[in-house]
């Protein structure tokens, strides 16, 4: 028996998928927000049964539209959110200030529950327009809708992720990896398993107007990181410390590529630590902690990067 109705934006990413499992699993209908239901819509429809999904093609920024979609749930969860910019419509500002606010304003318009996924450690972050983006989003959505909860993960990661997954790829092909910062940036990564679990147990338990820091179980620096996916992938690679102005320079360069391995603001980003701010309301304080360690969690799937895959081991004796 159907006790809810989410709807979700961003429903076809990594944190989306785990999300409509963890809710169908419970009897709750999802309302799953795609831009191409062609592209997206038959990975959709294998996260849930028959009855428990309907898969929504839509554009964020038709407010009638949203009203409509809306109008018919008791929550509604934000998931979207863009690494780098592309063209004039998936900016910053319009992905994580503009659409954010108007849910905000639909939701209070239609007294329905929201749930924002936002990012951990931006506050001191002035130099990065990501951050700017984020913190105004929040920002509206609290002056707004004060009954909101906004949840800010730090580094979320899974098979399905652009981080992980990305970096092991650069380490398997270059002896030598670019070290910004010294890598003494801090991160408390969380699996999507966890986020989502914490998002499913923040709507079961009506936990609302609250601002959540979601964390790992474990604090890691980006050298820490580095070093963890390199003995995943059994891959021996020189960590070179790069000074600012080159680091600069080469993602400059990358930056007019497709889907750049990183940004001009992503390096500024690395300049701060992500993880637990001074007066922070995390996961643990409201009785949904994080379990699952970081090395723990890559290895079960970081033999795609390796030479001669799963079972080269075996294959070697």
């Amino acid at each position: 028996m159907i006790t809810k109705k989410i709807l979700i934006f961003g429903a076809s990413g990594q944190v989306g998928r785990y999300c409509i499992r963890r809710f169908v699993k419970n009897n709750y209908k999802v309302i799953a927000v795609t831009r191409n239901s062609h592209k997206k819509g038959y990975i959709l429809k294998t996260q849930a049964p028959i009855g428990y999904i309907d898969i929504i093609e839509a554009n964020i920024f038709d407010e009638q539209k949203l009203k409509d979609l809306i109008s018919s749930v008791d929550v509604c969860v934000n998931l979207i959110g863009i690494l780098h910019e592309k063209g004039r419509i998936s900016t910053f500002k319009n992905i994580h200030s503009v659409f954010p606010k108007k849910l905000a304003e639909i939701c209070n318009f239609f007294n329905v529950k929201l749930v924002h996924i936002s990012a951990l450690g931006l506050e001191n972050a002035h130099d990065s327009k990501y951050a700017k983006s984020k913190i105004t989003g929040e920002n509206s959505i609290r002056n707004i809708l004060p009954s909101a909860t906004i949840i800010k993960p730090s580094l979320v990661y899974s098979v399905d992720d652009n981080f992980t997954t990305k970096f092991m790829s650069l380490l398997s092909l270059l002896p030598i990896f670019p070290l910004y910062y010294g890598g003494k940036t801090k991160f408390t990564p969380i699996h999507v398993s966890e986020l989502a679990e914490l998002i499913f147990y923040v709507i079961s338990k009506e936990l609302y107007s609250k601002n959540i820091e979601a964390l790992g179980p474990e604090i890691l620096t980006f050298k820490d990181i580095l070093r963890i996916l390199m003995r995943c992938i059994k891959k021996k690679c020189i960590l070179l410390p790069l000074p600012l102005p080159l680091a600069k320079g080469s993602a400059f360069l990358m930056n007019f590529l497709p889907n750049p391995p990183i940004t001009i603001d992503q390096i500024k980003l690395l300049n701060y630590d992500n993880i637990k701010s001074e007066k922070g309301f995390t996961n643990f304080d409201i009785g949904c902690p994080s379990k699952i360690k970081f090395e723990e969690a890559v290895t079960k799937y970081a033999y795609n990067w390796t030479e001669g895959g799963q079972y080269s081991n075996f294959l070697k004796k």
